[in-house]
């Protein structure tokens, strides 16, 4: 069989078959979006990631395209991270190190791989981040309702807040009792958000350091979501629960029986660092190739 150009791997995960698993795809150079996004929803994992452009020679870099099942985001976690250590792996297997550039849309994102024997650990930069004001608890009262959530959830004295490191996530800082109790009640929940700011929500155990988020249909929970976990920590930093100099572990995936830890910190010029291991799952080729 010729080289994979298919990876499978799990991120944020200290194991095979825990964290988050990834579909990475490689030499996709002109695929078409519609093939892409008919191989996530085939795939059936949060997301996948098209890899196209790869250059080991004047620096190593990368382009990417991130596809969940319903749609293309601008930015991803745990899919950057997945990526890097799929090309330290087939591009520079043979250094301990490696510091990629991988460029999504018009971003482009520092991540540093490592290898560790048997798995990766990557790092990425998700740069500083984009705090909007705070919010009351009653301005945040029709997310609640959609979550089956009511006031008397939140920490009375933290607001709720939208906070990016590319995404934008309305944070709500639950009590640790309330963290089981979300119940998705309507079909308009991104409307809602929108109407705040935000793309999409997390729930935050601010006392446990544990969030849950899901797709805005409240279907499918996600197990280690790395564009949250930056603005999660952010939260934390903003604040005054953690020292600036603090690197936090924040966990995520337990109701999914998958627990995972994503680890945070925030460097000298303010930006946002979040790492995770990742470990591979299974290699191949892909046969049915789109028609170019």
């Amino acid at each position: 069989m010729s080289e994979p150009n298919y990876f499978h791997v799990d991120v944020f995960a200290d194991q095979p078959y825990s964290g988050n698993g990834l579909a990475v795809f490689l030499q996709t150079e002109n695929w078409p979006t519609a093939f892409m996004q008919t191989l996530t929803q085939e795939k059936q994992q949060f997301e996948s990631i098209f890899l196209s452009r790869i250059q080991t020679e004047h620096g190593y870099c990368a382009h990417a395209r991130i596809f969940t099942v319903e749609e293309e985001l601008p930015f991803a976690g745990h899919p950057i991270l997945g990526a890097a250590a799929v090309l330290h792996r087939t591009q520079a297997g043979g250094h301990a190190e490696c510091t990629w550039t991988i460029t999504v849309g018009t971003r482009d994102i520092a991540v540093k791989s490592v290898h560790c024997g048997d798995h990766f650990v990557c790092q990425m930069n998700q740069g500083a981040a984009l705090t909007q004001s705070a919010l009351s608890h009653a301005e945040v009262s029709g997310v609640l309702q959609r979550l089956g959530l009511q006031q008397a959830d939140l920490i009375p004295d933290l607001p709720a807040q939208v906070i990016s490191t590319g995404l934008d996530y309305l944070i709500l800082p639950i009590h640790s009792n309330a963290i089981d109790k979300v119940q998705f009640c309507g079909d308009d929940l991104e409307q809602e958000l929108a109407r705040l700011g935000a793309k999409f929500v997390f729930i935050f155990d601010v006392q446990g350091r544990e969030i849950r988020t899901w797709d805005n249909a409240g279907k499918v929970e996600d197990i280690a979501t790395g564009s949250a976990a930056g603005p999660a920590a952010v939260y934390l930093y903003e604040h005054g629960l953690v020292q600036a100099n603090q690197v936090i572990t924040i966990h995520q995936g337990r109701f999914r029986h998958r627990p995972s830890c994503l680890t945070v910190e925030m460097n000298a010029q303010d930006e946002i660092l979040v790492s995770g291991g990742v470990w591979g799952i299974s290699a191949g080729r892909l046969e049915a190739l789109p028609m170019l």
